[in-house]
């Protein structure tokens, strides 16, 4: 690929999730934004957990997810407590009104999604999916290689 193009593509595509995010936090009615959101999906999906591995499963810095973690606390998303196994360990749990944010959340972005893809007819919404699945079973092969390698 020239590297012109490979240069537009790329920019591109950070426009779009830029001005995806930008229309999300617009729209959302909550002070709340997507890494947080991102955070009590997690939560709501796999229990309470630990910050560090939150925040490695989910590529924040310990720094972000301390802020994260804290924000999400005080607004009353989630709660921190001892883990029953070892009560030197703090979890990360979310709270029934975060799991009421997490979902008006979802469905705002589902929402938004709809209307993002409304531009495309069938053919091209078949297009992107392929295109899509062939670049994310790249990067997932990648990744499973370097984790060989670092064995």
């Amino acid at each position: 690929m020239e590297a012109n193009n490979l240069f537009n593509l790329i920019h591109t595509v950070e426009a779009v999730t830029n001005e995806s995010i930008i229309l999300w936090n617009d729209a959302f009615p909550h002070n709340v934004g997507i890494s947080p959101i991102l955070v009590l999906g997690e939560l709501e999906r796999n229990g309470a957990q630990n910050q560090m591995k939150l925040a490695e499963l989910l590529g924040f810095s310990g720094g972000a997810m301390t802020n994260i973690a804290g924000k999400l606390v005080k607004t009353g998303l989630a709660v921190r407590r001892s883990n029953e196994e070892d009560r030197r360990q703090v979890l990360l749990e979310i709270t029934e009104e975060g799991a009421k944010v997490l979902s008006e959340a979802q469905a705002l972005g589902q929402k938004q999604h709809l209307e993002l893809f409304d531009a495309l007819d069938a053919d091209e919404i078949a297009q992107y999916l392929a295109i899509n699945e062939k670049i994310l079973n790249s990067l997932k092969e990648k990744r499973a290689n370097r984790e060989k390698e670092s064995q």
